[in-house]
């Protein structure tokens, strides 16, 4: 990442100082790739996909064993959509 650096100079006062920052930070892109990548996340390794897709599986099977054993009904309410 770059580093916006601002000096004060002169008779510079800290209103144009700070404007003098915003701009460079605009300029920099620095925000923007910070917002872009804010909510999003990383992709999940192999391995961890393998064991969530075992668990789900497993829950498949064992609702299915379960519905005919008749203790649990086909359809539930509140199910995904």
């Amino acid at each position: 990442m770059i580093n916006a650096e601002v000096i004060k100079t002169g008779n510079e006062n800290n209103v144009n100082l700070i404007r003098r920052f915003t701009k460079k930070v605009q300029g920099s892109g620095v925000l923007s790739r910070v917002r872009s990548i804010r909510y999003s996340a990383r992709k999940l390794s192999p391995y961890v996909k393998q064991k969530k897709t075992l668990k789900v599986l497993r829950r498949r099977e064992e609702v299915a064993e379960l519905i005919k054993l008749g203790k649990m009904s086909e359809y539930t309410k509140g199910g995904r959509k």
